[in-house]
Order: structure tokens, then sequence, then C-alpha cells
């Protein structure tokens, strides 16, 4: 599964132009039926041993954080805006990648040219611009269209005791848990939907649950960890090393109590590491998911992650296969309850 991540996270796609990471799970899996909808949602169905009596769905997103091009000037700069929610702090001085597969880099105003009050604050997005060697105008929109995207140019490396660095584990995490589950042996038939546009707002996943229409989800992401330095206690959310985080509540979602508690009961039974978040924070595809229909009861099982939205995003991969555990028990554990 590890690997599979590392290829996921190479692949560009942010939220509307998630076509690559859509052909690659499909060249990857081997499924019983699939179907891309209108939205570009990818939804699998894979049989199992047994047919459960409750309809049981997967999600995970396929889309990451990106840019997209928005104005050049004379000089052959581009301005742009987020597509998701990004630091600015994390753009400033950073190479970037063209769809056509040019490169960019991200600066500003030259620091002995910014005022005392300027050096003091982290630029706007405003007051960023992409630079791609053009010489003009008309040079820098043949290299970057307004309208097209601008991606995280980011290596990735294992370093420490089991820590992985990417962009787009946020998540391409909760994609390559799926993956493995469709290409295993599952215990009981279940529906699987990568979904697009998440990180603007769920979009993707409202339309996928009214198609599938399940009575219970599960959704597996990448979730907030802030166990960095200069932060302790609650704020810390949750922590690297400690397991899957399985959800009671977050901004956009108040999770079925039962399925929590089961969740938290299938670990513990398992000996598969597990925690929960000391905050309500953060939002997921839960978000739409719950409120589709008649209402879907919906479970989240994180990967805990730093540097969220970052072309440096961090796991350890521990916690990756046990939210990849947890998520293949709970199928057998929720399909009849």
């Amino acid at each position: 599964m590890n690997e599979m991540l590392k290829q996921l996270c190479e692949i560009n796609g942010a939220s509307g132009d998630e076509r690559r990471v859509r052909e690659f799970i499909l060249n990857n899996i081997n499924a019983d039926y699939v179907f891309t909808d209108n939205l570009g949602n990818l939804t699998v169905f894979k049989k199992g041993k047994k047919v459960p009596k409750n309809k049981i769905m997967y999600a995970a997103h396929m889309d990451e954080v990106g840019l997209m091009i928005t104005y050049a000037d004379e000089e052959g700069f581009l301005r742009f805006g987020a597509v998701g929610g990004i630091d600015p702090a994390v753009l400033l001085g950073r190479g970037f990648k063209l769809e056509n597969g040019a490169y960019a880099v991200c600066s500003t105003k030259a620091i002995h040219q910014q005022s005392k009050e300027e050096r003091a604050k982290i630029p706007e997005i405003s007051e960023l611009y992409l630079d791609v060697g053009a010489n003009d105008r008309e040079e820098a929109e043949k290299i970057a269209p307004l309208g097209s995207y601008a991606y995280f140019d980011a290596d990735q490396f294992e370093f420490g005791d089991g820590f992985l660095k990417g962009k787009a584990i946020d998540d391409r995490a909760g994609c390559s848990i799926m993956m493995n589950m469709i290409n295993g042996k599952p215990e009981y038939d279940a529906w699987y939907v990568f979904t697009v546009q998440e990180e603007i707002g769920t979009r993707g996943a409202a339309a996928a649950a009214f198609a599938v229409a399940p009575d219970i989800a599960f959704v597996l992401e990448a979730t907030t960890a802030c166990d960095i330095s200069g932060v302790s206690g609650a704020k810390k959310v949750c922590e690297l090393g400690k397991g899957a985080v399985v959800s009671y509540m977050d901004n956009g979602t108040l999770y079925d109590r039962e399925l929590y508690s089961l969740a938290m009961k299938t670990a513990s039974e398992n000996n598969i590491p597990v925690q929960t978040k000391t905050l309500i924070a953060g939002g997921n595809d839960s978000r739409a998911i719950h409120q589709s229909r008649s209402g879907v009861r919906t479970c989240s099982i994180s990967v805990p992650c730093r540097y969220l939205h970052s072309p440096s995003c961090v796991i350890k991969t521990s916690d990756l296969d046990a939210a990849g555990a947890l998520a293949e028990k709970m199928l057998s554990e929720a399909a009849n309850i």
C-alpha cells in the first residue's frame, strides 16, 4: 500500500482536474463494476463472499489543492487563485509544475523593496505571482493559459522511523486504502467511490452518495496532526505514530455514535492502534454524504498527517497501515448491524 500511495501522490489532480488520478486507479484495480459520473466521480462495486444486510459505501477523494491561473501581466508574470484551502506561507519560493509540463517559481516583491510593515507579514495570495520565464503576456499565456492549473513540484522521500513526505497525501492515502481493499478478497459486497472536488466543498461526494444510496458510509481521509514543536495538549488534535483516527465530530459532521463506538471496539479487539481527535476541527466528504437522500450513517477513519495542504505532507506509514486494517475490519462489523 505504501508503494501505491507514492505512485498516487506523484500524479497531479486538483479539484476539477482529477482525470489522471482516475485513470491510474482504473488501471490498477480489479473490480466487478465501474462507473464514472458527469462530475468525474469514479464509482466501483466489488463483490465479496457474502451479501450484507446494509449497503456499505467507502469514500475517498481524488483531488488535491492547487493553483489556477487567472491573469498574465504585460511583463509575463502570472497571477493565480487557490483551488482549495492553501496557506500563502507554503507557496512563497516554491517550484510549481504546469499542466503542459512547464515549470514555474512562486515569488513576490524583493525584500529590499518591501516596507517595514510588508516584511513583518506573510504576503496574501493576491500579492504573489508565478514566474514562468516568459518575456511578455502573450508568451506567458501560451505557457499557462488562463484557467489552467499549477501544482506543487514536490519530491518524495522516507525519513526517520517510518515517516513519508510528499504532496497530495490528502487524500491519496484514502484512495490507496480503497484500492487495496478492492484488489483483495473482501468478506462482503461493498461500493467504493473515488470522489472529486472535495477540497472546494465536498461537491463530488454529494452526487456520488445520491447515486449509490448507501445505508452506511466510511470516509477514508488524511486529517491534520499538530503534534509539532510548540504545540501541546488538546491543540495537537491527533498524533503521528498513534494509529488511525476515528472522529466523533468535526466542523461538517456529527458522526454516528454506534459506528464510532464500534470502530473503537473493533480496533481494540484486533490490536489496531487507534486514536480520536482532541478538538472539533476540520471536515471531509462526510459533510455531504451524511445528508444525502434520507440520511446516511457515517464513520470517518483517517490517517494523521502533518503539514496538510502543502508540498510537504508527512505521515507515518504505520498509521496508514492501521487505518487500512480498521477500514477492512469495519466492513464485516457494519454489514449486518
